[in-house]
């Protein structure tokens, strides 16, 4: 897709920026314009795609952060400030899955360690990067799922914390549109990425199930849903607060 511009001139946050949605929303977003902090636990895989980026002309720097832990993220938004100057769009997108098993044998460090990552996460990142963007304004995305507006079984710690997703980015949203703030979340549905690749090695014929399940009959490309991003975090999405937009080739309008 040609660049159209949709952020030009604006400086971005992008978490779980290594591999899969995230990294192609770096991509992305580096080609509609904005200067572009990186920010994911795995160095070596944000370095490179770092260097491909400045490689093409870019503007793209990188931070190691675990957005479990509130005061690496904070170090992350600081260090976005101190190079770029300002942060005005956010995409909150670092998020872990889990095996599937029936809820009354699901292990507590599993549920911990999926509502860590997933809501703590979100919540961690949105504080700081609230903080940031009070004295200007800004537009967050956070990525949620078809797993927050729907259930299926065998699943209930993923499900619980991206419906969790969906309640913060409304009551952030509600509370901060007055302040120039737009909050909002993607919900993709079955998308490309080492979680869902791992997942259909473990489950056999799965892929074919998903491929059946929605009306446009394949998965995503990690593009098409960081495609979706860079247009709620451009001025183009002025009018979309609080919204959660499924990104799903049609599966939950079944």
């Amino acid at each position: 897709m040609t660049n159209q511009g949709l952020l030009a001139g604006k400086t971005a946050f992008i978490s779980g920026a290594s591999s899969g949605i995230g990294a192609a929303a770096a991509r992305v977003f580096c080609r509609e314009g904005a200067a572009v902090m990186l920010v994911a636990r795995r160095e070596k895989k944000l370095a490179s795609l770092t260097r491909e980026l400045l490689d093409e002309g870019y503007e793209a720097e990188y931070a190691v952060a675990d957005v479990v832990h509130s005061a690496e993220v904070a170090a992350a938004v600081d260090r976005t400030l101190a190079r770029f100057g300002r942060l005005d769009v956010a995409f909150n997108n670092a998020g872990i899955g889990a095996p599937q098993a029936p809820l009354h044998v699901m292990a507590d460090k599993l549920y911990d360690a999926i509502m860590d990552t997933n809501v703590r996460g979100v919540w961690n990142c949105m504080r700081h990067q609230i903080a940031a963007m009070l004295p200007h304004g800004g537009a967050i995305v956070n990525t949620s799922s078809t797993a927050g507006l729907v259930a299926t079984p065998v699943a209930a710690p993923y499900i619980a914390s991206k419906h969790a997703v969906v309640g913060l980015t409304k009551a952030a949203a509600a509370e901060y549109a007055r302040h120039g703030i737009r909050v909002n979340a993607l919900a993709p549905g079955s998308t490309r990425s080492e979680m869902i690749d791992d997942w259909l090695e473990q489950v056999p014929g799965a892929e074919e199930l998903l491929r059946e399940a929605a009306p446009l009959p394949r998965i995503a490309d990690p593009q098409e849903i960081a495609e979706a991003a860079a247009w709620l975090g451009s001025d183009r999405a002025s009018f979309v607060v609080g919204a959660t937009v499924p990104v799903d080739g049609g599966w939950t309008i079944r």
